[in-house]
Order: structure tokens, then sequence, then C-alpha cells
């Protein structure tokens, strides 16, 4: 596998593997337009850094993307999206890629990686097996208009 960083220019060959993942296996609605703009919108975030991972033939079998984040005592990196393509899931990529995501992050000067994750059992196991829990000091909130 080769990992490399994510560029503009790699989103329309991620664009098919996130609508696949998303509408496929969490029941998403999403399309090329709305794939295409979430992707984008991180891609172009201030201090944004992003992995694709390809196959020896080149193919993109997933990518995660997130950004750098200050706060007033070190700088964290928050991880949006990490996604393997299905045909290639169960095979370990997934932790290749989070465990790479985390070293290149951290010999760049991230204290840490934060994410959201859906509470669930396949998230639990997949982040809990690479040292991620609960943050007993942060709650997700929201508020949701009529």
């Amino acid at each position: 596998m080769q990992i490399e960083v994510m560029t503009l220019s790699d989103i329309e060959m991620v664009i098919p593997i996130y609508i696949e993942y998303y509408n496929n296996c969490e029941g998403g609605c999403w399309t090329e337009t709305t794939a295409g703009r979430r992707i984008r919108q991180v891609l172009k975030i201030e201090d944004s850094y992003s992995l694709v991972m390809r196959d020896a033939e080149g193919e993109v079998c997933g990518f995660a993307m997130g950004y750098y984040k200050q706060y007033d005592d070190i700088v964290g990196y928050t991880l949006e999206e990490i996604l393997i393509s299905r045909k290639y899931q169960n095979k370990g990529l997934g932790s290749l890629l989070l465990a790479e995501l985390e070293s290149r992050v951290k010999a760049a000067g991230a204290a840490c990686v934060e994410l959201q994750a859906v509470k669930d059992e396949m998230h639990e196991r997949y982040y809990g097996k690479s040292g991620y829990h609960d943050a007993g000091n942060f709650v997700m909130k929201v508020k949701w208009f009529d």
C-alpha cells in the first residue's frame, strides 16, 4: 500500500468510495455534488492535512482527512473522516492508515488526535483497538432546527 498526502486533485477519485460506503453501509443520501463539497470543505480548511491510500495498481482504497487545531498551549489534530473502500475492508488497512496518520501528525507537532464517532459497536471496536476512548471532559451537543 502507498500512503501519500491527499490533494484537491484526488477528490474525483475518492468521491465514489465516499458515496458507496455512506449510502450503502450507513443509509446516507450522498451525491457527487454533496460528497465533493464535503471533501473540498475539509481539504480547504487552514492547516488541513489528509492522506490517501492506494493499492499496488494505484487504485484508491481509502483516505483520512482532517486538520490541525490550535489551542492555547498545544496543537491537536482533528480527524474528520477515515474511510476504507468496502472491497478493502477487514484487511487491517483502516488500522494501517490510522497508525500512519497518527505517526505523521505526531511528528509534525500534534499533541493528540481527536475525533467524533458514531457510538456503536463497530466504531467502539475500531477506535478502541487503536487506543481511543471516550473523553471524560467532552460531550457532543446538538440543537436541531425544525
